[in-house]
């Protein structure tokens, strides 16, 4: 008798994917990946698998992964997977959900649909959605409701109510308002964030919420940290207003180069982040929230 559903995942996400497998009960089986010299790839899936396969795959570094998980939900359906799920704690391209100029390609809507043509279900955590309410929007599966967004936000929340009994918790941009405000209002924080203005990838001005910052103990909650230099200005900042302490929390440590670096170097004392993307600052865990969602996807 066929297994009701199987996970599936490429050898450098299994650590976690097989947590997250563990802890909903589910067998876990690693496609094999090889790279040809000329930079193409040949992946082998398990020869057999259940009507019912979930795919894990975070998308962090994600044009090179978007085509395995083409190749991967393609095969898997050729070897008899009726019902396709995925798993990607880190969804990319979804920062562009607009042409801000003329011929602009609007990435969230073409990675969007891509991926809606693959899958029957999509679990992300915090994606980055600003103009758009719901992930199905971005994301337009055949059923809405399987289109599911978890949030590291809680997870972060409570680690620093291990280390702050009154933080002020703040964004380092309007967008980060959403996560913030959910991390905050829970446990009767005070809360805010700043005004940023972007001028590149890497050249960034901040302003500061009229809120006494002073002797305080800050923390700058995000979504994401990328270059960092969101986080670097914010910081330097509140240190030079007087802040007792600054800490960073975000749910995707991306912090490309130095950046984390030089987020410490502003200042800041402590830096965590989940494990939705592979990090030395990773400090609390998505597995359990995904695992819940797993098991209910193989109850179904």
């Amino acid at each position: 008798m066929s297994t009701p559903l199987c996970l599936l995942c490429l050898e450098d996400e299994a650590e976690i994917a097989s947590r997250a497998a563990h802890a909903a009960h589910l067998p876990l089986q690693v496609v094999q990946r090889h790279r040809f010299p000329d930079g193409e790839l040949r992946l082998q899936l398990p020869p057999e698998l259940p009507a019912r396969v979930v795919v894990w795959r975070g998308l962090h570094q994600p044009n090179e992964k978007l085509v395995e998980l083409l190749l991967i939900a393609r095969g898997a359906r050729a070897l008899g997977a009726q019902w396709l799920g995925l798993v990607t704690p880190y969804l990319a391209y979804m920062r562009q959900d607009i042409a801000f100029h003329p011929g602009e390609v609007v990435s969230q809507r073409v990675v969007g649909g891509f991926l809606a043509d693959l899958f029957d279900a999509v679990l992300t955590v915090d994606p980055h959605l600003h103009r758009v309410a719901t992930l199905h929007e971005a994301v337009p599966l055949r059923d809405a409701e399987r289109a599911v967004v978890l949030s590291g936000a809680p997870l972060l929340a409570d680690l620093i109510a291990q280390h702050h009994s009154a933080p002020l918790l703040l964004g380092p941009d309007e967008e980060s308002l959403q996560w913030v405000a959910s991390a905050a209002q829970a446990r009767g924080w005070d809360h805010a964030t700043c005004v940023k203005q972007r001028h590149g990838d890497r050249h960034v001005t901040i302003a500061l919420p009229a809120l006494p910052v002073a002797g305080r103990a800050v923390v700058l909650l995000d979504d994401v940290a990328s270059s960092g230099q969101t986080l670097v200005e914010a910081t330097r900042l509140l240190r030079a207003a007087g802040a007792a302490s600054v800490d960073v929390a975000v749910t995707h440590a991306l912090f490309a180069g130095d950046a984390i670096d030089q987020v410490k170097a502003a200042g800041a004392r402590h830096v965590w982040s989940t494990d939705c993307i592979p990090h030395p600052s990773n400090a609390v865990s998505i597995v359990p929230a995904v695992a819940g969602v797993l098991a209910q996807w193989a109850s179904a």
